[in-house]
């Protein structure tokens, strides 16, 4: 059986005809994403009549990715930044007068506005967390959504690294010292100070205590592992601190990979009137979802049965009757169905991407692969459809984080690169989040050392089992992922014939030093620990010398690097001083710079461009196909 036919990059890559839908808290109405002004923009629908689709706003210079409806159902409120810059602010959609301009309701030269909540009891208003005073504070404001008027709740003390807004009104915070600890504490209002009810050993949460969602009787639910090697759902007393397990799988960790990609779906799910605990989410090879609720486990068999695929955005009217659900899949992503509890009926609503025949993707199959050391790397396994999975070419592709992991579902650059002709391997490396702590806490101090070999353990298992020819093995990474394919090609260059940086550190210790201000006094528990304190000079040293800028005579890889002009995180220098040594060596490296793209591309063209020069390239060095 021969590959099926060519898939284009455009069919790939270009904006879904319709994604991320919610329904409003009434039940009558959908919002959702759509093209519009060549920019995914926010639409709304009814779901009880005939009338064509509303496009409720007009962004014409970068797409929409995050938008909520309010308690007011006149208005829907949208995240938006500059290029990518993630300086965020909130915008207010007009439902009632689509032709209205959107209105930026924290017009604040460099300031970043965060959505805290929308209180149900206070239609019209929003909680929001916003740093207009000092870049590496956030204070805490309500908003009137109608008017604009912005009142302040709370200032930051200067020791808030996030707010919560309870369920009574009262403010939690997490706070982080210097060492690295980290503590829940309650905000006393009248006294203007932080009473801490809990601590945690910032070692076991490197990117902090994940989810902190309040609880209706006034307290905290939090992702815990106090104790244990696993994350799992405790409830925080809001006055005395009390841990009480609430739920806990013996062998899967909670869901957390919404902290570090926030469109992806939350783990904890709760009812939007009353904030009810209905259900978690964990995540192994495949999500599991546990209910905590009769009634919502009644809702989630009905809804199981409508896809083999997992849970994935979940919205519900106030009542929990109709309910609006996407799947996630690894050959037919975000199919989306309407669901009435009431009557049983449901029906469906779209296919993000309808030109997609899900026979001619492939399937990505969970494998495990033994490391040097004997640690189980879990990963995964894409391979051609039509061919036979013998001496193919094979792409390992790494994810970002490194505190995030892999997961099952449709990725466009897995599909794309095994429609072309490659076998895709991609490894939960120690220091991946989502396999308990002690995988992660392998990683630490094993930058360029034990996570770079985990790597290389799975592309010698794949040549192994016969499914990839050693001669064209290809890295491709973004993020993280970019920093270890440019380990790859600085450490091992034998090992792989071409590597594509996406966005990636090339020095570790210029690259902490140019992190936006509000991330760096959260270091300890991260970088500091996993790759070192450049304020230190052995340290310093040693991140040097795990720092592929510090080795570039060793590449002798072809390489394609990829970057945003805009890049908070990974700003622009790390690729620019890459190139430009590699290029006084005389050594040919191919650089694709965007003026207006971020920390990851959004808008769809320059996701096509890189993707068209991602065949291109690989094609040219591991001999896959390639498009027109």
């Amino acid at each position: 059986m021969p590959l099926p036919p060519m898939i284009t990059v455009e069919e790939f890559f270009d904006s879904p005809v319709r994604a991320g839908a919610k329904i409003s808290p009434d039940g009558s109405r959908i919002a959702f994403l759509a093209p519009s002004n060549g920019r995914l923009n926010v639409w709304v629908e009814g779901l009880d009549d005939d009338a064509p689709a509303r496009a409720v706003t007009a962004d014409a210079t970068r797409s929409v990715q995050m938008f909520s409806w309010t308690t007011d159902p006149r208005w829907l409120v949208y995240l938006q930044d500059n290029g990518g810059d993630e300086r965020w602010h909130l915008f207010r959609a007009d439902v009632d007068d689509p032709d209205a301009p959107a209105v930026d309701l924290t017009p604040f030269d460099g300031a970043t506005a965060f959505l805290m909540d929308l209180p149900i009891a206070r239609p019209g208003i929003a909680i929001v967390s916003m740093n207009p005073r000092r870049v590496d504070e956030f204070d805490v404001f309500e908003l009137d959504i109608a008017t604009g008027g912005l009142t302040e709740i709370e200032r930051n003390p200067g020791t808030v690294a996030g707010w919560v807004y309870g369920a009574d009104g009262t403010l939690f915070a997490s706070t982080q010292d210097a060492t690295g600890a980290i503590a829940i504490c309650r905000w006393d209002s009248a006294a203007r100070a932080l009473l801490p009810i809990a601590a945690f050993d910032g070692l076991d949460y490197p990117l902090g205590v994940f989810p902190i969602v309040p609880s209706p009787d006034g307290g905290l639910w939090l992702g815990s592992n106090r104790g244990t090697d696993r994350t799992r759902v405790v409830h925080l007393d809001g006055v005395t601190g009390e841990e009480t397990e609430a739920d806990a799988h013996d062998v899967l960790d909670l869901d957390t990979t919404g902290l570090v990609a926030p469109t992806m779906p939350q783990p904890l799910i709760v009812d939007p009137r009353t904030g009810a605990l209905l259900g978690v989410r964990y995540l192994g090879e495949r999500q599991e979802i546990r209910a905590l609720d009769a009634r919502f486990g009644e809702v989630l068999g009905a809804l199981r049965d409508l896809s083999d695929g997992d849970l994935g955005a979940l919205s519900s009217d106030l009542d929990g009757n109709r309910w609006v659900v996407s799947f996630v899949h690894d050959r037919d992503p975000g199919v989306t169905y309407l669901y009435d509890h009431r009557t049983g009926e449901s029906r469906p609503l779209f296919r993000p991407f309808p030109h997609l025949d899900p026979q001619m993707l492939a399937p990505m199959r969970p494998v495990t692969i033994r490391a040097r050391d004997g640690r189980d790397l879990p990963s995964y396994l894409t391979l051609p459809v039509g061919v036979s999975a013998e001496d193919l070419p094979l792409v390992l592709l790494v994810h970002g984080g490194p505190w995030f992991r892999d997961t099952w579902g449709y990725h466009g650059e897995v599909q794309l690169l095994a429609n072309r002709g490659y076998a895709v391997l991609q490894v939960n490396f120690r220091g991946s989040t989502g396999y308990g702590k002690a995988h992660m806490q392998a990683g630490i101090g094993e930058l360029a050392g034990a996570m770079h070999d985990d790597l290389i353990d799975a592309v010698d298992w794949a040549v192994a089992e016969g499914i990839a020819d050693p001669r064209r093995v290809g890295i491709f990474g973004g993020s993280y992922g970019g920093y270890a394919a440019l380990v790859g090609v600085t450490f091992t260059p034998e090992v792989f014939a071409a590597a594509i940086d996406y966005v990636g550190i090339s020095s570790l210790p210029d690259f902490m030093a140019t992190l936006p201000e509000i991330a760096r006094p959260y270091l300890a528990n991260n970088w500091y620990r996993y790759a070192g304190d450049p304020s230190d000079p052995d340290q310093l040293a040693d991140m040097l010398a795990r720092s592929p800028i510090t080795r570039v005579e060793k590449i002798r890889t072809p390489l394609l690097v990829v970057q945003g002009a805009n890049d908070p995180r990974v700003v622009q220098a790390e690729s620019d001083n890459l190139v430009a040594a590699l290029r006084a060596r005389g050594v040919e490296v191919e650089y694709l710079l965007k003026a207006d793209e971020g920390h990851g591309f959004v808008n769809p063209e320059n996701t096509i461009d890189m993707f068209r020069a991602t065949e291109r390239f690989l094609a040219r060095y591991l001999g896959g196909r390639a498009g027109d």
